[in-house]
């Protein structure tokens, strides 16, 4: 662990997690987004849908093609996007605002037509009630203390599996929870773990 892994200060002097320093999108993703608790079905399927088009990929490719995404797949209502059909699948095949991997359009459009089907609330009710105890995990001094899976998100992944959603590995569950607040894994020192603390 080296003082490279720490906060570091950003152009305006306060103290970021250091990934959040290479663009100014990135930037303000880390301090208005990420680690902010989302609720709602619909923000939700966004989050989780992005976060299984990331694999493989870097945060900043999936975000700055984010307004892409959300135009493509009507804003992420799940209710319009299970009613894409094959002409719709083809479009967003050969949209170039998107990620055109083929795997995991299909995917997305299965997830809707699943997520259709359940109650409202359902899916927020399901995420949340995997987030841990925030008194049960110590603040993160360097990045080498933030995991890549736990065993809270492979048993995420497990209950969206077991419910007929797709591309949701354990690794895409915990990148879920840390952007959408089920944790806080903003370093201990970064100006922006109070702010997304207090959002609980």
């Amino acid at each position: 662990m080296t003082d490279a892994a720490a906060a570091l200060p950003g152009e305006d002097g306060l103290p970021r997690c250091p990934w959040a320093l290479s663009t100014p999108d990135y930037v303000t993703y880390h301090d208005e987004e990420w680690g902010r608790p989302v609720h709602g079905d619909d923000a939700l399927f966004e989050r989780l849908t992005l976060e299984a088009f990331q694999s493989g990929l870097s945060w900043i490719t999936i975000l700055r093609r984010r307004p892409g995404f959300r135009a493509a797949f009507a804003g992420f209502r799940i209710a319009g996007v299970a009613e894409f059909t094959d002409a719709d699948r083809e479009r967003l095949l050969a949209d170039t605002g998107i990620i055109r991997n083929r795997a995991k359009i299909d995917a997305t459009l299965a997830n809707a037509r699943v997520l259709a089907e359940w109650a409202p609330g359902d899916l927020d009710a399901l995420i949340w009630s995997h987030a841990p105890d925030p008194a049960g995990r110590p603040a993160p001094k360097v990045l080498t203390d933030v995991p890549a899976v736990t065993p809270g998100s492979t048993a995420l992944s497990k209950a969206l599996k077991k419910r007929g959603l797709r591309f949701v590995g354990p690794t895409t569950a915990y990148a879920l929870m840390q952007a959408c607040g089920l944790v806080n894994d903003h370093l201990e020192t970064c100006a922006a773990r109070t702010a997304a603390s207090a959002g609980r």
